[in-house]
């Protein structure tokens, strides 16, 4: 299972990802964001994790025996968490600009593609 990539590394193929995460949209303006999430899955749990990336080309923090970024040394700055298949959550943060990348952190999902970037704007 790939784990040592950069969630932004230039020309990765994420068709070959067996999960994913879709922000609509994909830049905001600075300020309040609420994340309206929604777990499509029909029979798995999901979560979704926002964290400030100062530089895409460092990977996340990986932590191999848990199969799962270390969301502490990785800059987690809220989540909605542990949706059950079909559930709704939401989440309200003051984000300042910059890039982030949302994922879910449940064991083994970061590394089959359930990550996107998400870039806030001045």
């Amino acid at each position: 299972m790939t784990t040592g990539f950069a969630y932004g590394t230039p020309n990765l193929d994420m068709s070959k990802a067996t999960m994913g995460i879709t922000a609509t949209p994909a830049a905001v303006k600075a300020g309040k964001i609420t994340f309206k999430v929604k777990n499509s899955s029909k029979d798995t749990i999901h979560e979704m994790i926002v964290m400030y990336r100062a530089d895409p080309k460092d990977p996340l923090p990986y932590i191999d025996a848990e199969n799962r970024v270390d969301e502490d040394k990785a800059g987690d700055k809220g989540e909605v968490s542990e949706l059950d298949p079909g559930a709704s959550g939401t989440l309200a943060l003051d984000l300042k600009p910059g890039r982030y990348v949302l994922i879910c952190n449940v064991p083994g999902h970061f590394a089959t593609g359930m990550w996107t970037e998400f870039t806030v704007k001045p």
